[in-house]
């Protein structure tokens, strides 16, 4: 089997026909057409559907272009991987961030202190910006993502989690149910106390319950500041509280009922040919979060896979992007 066959039933795969495929390979009709019988010979087995006017994939057909197409894919990451340990990281990194990001300003400024070549554009927003349309090479993201066509890798766990500093709990006592919870000061994350209600997790699913105190911020950052400042109980994604429990400023209560809040995402536009400036930002971010990952007993697995992770090294790689189905369908 002459393996340069496979790219050209790739292309007549993704084109739709022959002619369309030798005019983007560049070659005569003919040879393409007697290159992919060639490979058909060679494995035994009919890939494509031939008629006068159009021409099919069969299911075996569709199932090798599957495969070839994972497999090159793969061999293209490593080729790339491979030139990049020649290369010294440079270029401008655009990258938007959650506008409750502080923790990672000091991310932001080691990695540059590492990396003098490289400058960074960051764009603090809640918005979930179009990163094609807007020019952002990597957006590090918070919560529950929605499907779409983007890369997530998970750089750390957030479940919510209730806090309150130990000046206040020696005070005010440690709420041992959500019951206890309407005798307490909150530290309200919204525009207002009136009305304020938290979802929780309860025995028969989330559950909302009122909850009451004296400030309302708009930033979760200050809602952070207030805990610890002893103005009350908050309800806090635990990455961003995580440094101030680790140091003792801040103690959980009512782990029990603590509502997942999905996750910390570094999110791209596809994982094939990223710039290495990007590429080494993204491994640079998930190794100082490392420490988060361990703290809350969950692993850097990719967001959008469930296979396990054998080791470190694998359990950090980006999914690749899924290869575009071929146009020829029956």
């Amino acid at each position: 089997m002459d393996l340069n066959d496979i790219p050209i039933f790739l292309k007549v795969a993704e084109a739709g026909s022959f002619s369309a495929a030798a005019r983007a390979l560049g070659l005569p009709k003919a040879t393409v057409s007697r290159r992919v019988a060639r490979l058909e010979d060679a494995i035994g087995v009919r890939l494509i559907q031939r008629t006068t006017r159009s021409l099919s994939l069969t299911d075996a057909g569709r199932r090798y272009y599957r495969e070839c197409s994972d497999a090159l894919a793969a061999l293209d990451e490593a080729n790339l991987r491979t030139a990049e340990t020649r290369q010294e990281p440079a270029g401008v990194v655009r990258l938007s961030l959650p506008a409750d990001s502080g923790f990672l300003a000091d991310v932001v400024g080691d990695f540059m202190a590492a990396n003098p070549k490289i400058a960074m554009e960051i764009m603090l927003t809640d918005q979930h910006l179009n990163l094609v349309e807007e020019g952002i090479d990597v957006a590090i993201r918070a919560g529950q993502l929605a499907d779409s066509s983007l890369v997530a890798r998970k750089l750390a766990p957030s479940q919510r989690v209730f806090v309150a500093s130990p000046g206040y709990l020696a005070t005010a006592g440690t709420p041992e149910t959500l019951a206890d919870l309407a005798r307490h000061d909150c530290v309200i994350f919204g525009p207002t106390i009136e009305g304020a209600t938290w979802t929780v997790a309860g025995p028969d699913g989330p559950q909302v319950i009122p909850v009451r105190g004296r400030i309302a911020v708009n930033t979760m950052r200050f809602v952070v500041r207030a805990a610890v400042a002893g103005l009350g109980i908050a309800l806090i994604p635990s990455p961003l509280a995580a440094r101030e429990i680790r140091d003792g400023r801040l103690r959980t209560v009512l782990a029990a009922h603590a509502p997942s809040h999905g996750g910390l995402y570094a999110v791209y536009p596809s994982a094939r040919h990223m710039p290495l400036a990007v590429r080494v930002f993204v491994d640079f971010v998930s190794e100082r979060l490392a420490w988060l990952r361990t703290s809350d007993g969950a692993d850097a697995r990719p967001a959008a896979t469930s296979a396990p992770a054998r080791s470190d090294r694998q359990a950090t790689r980006p999914r690749r992007r899924q290869v575009r189905q071929p146009a020829a369908q029956p």
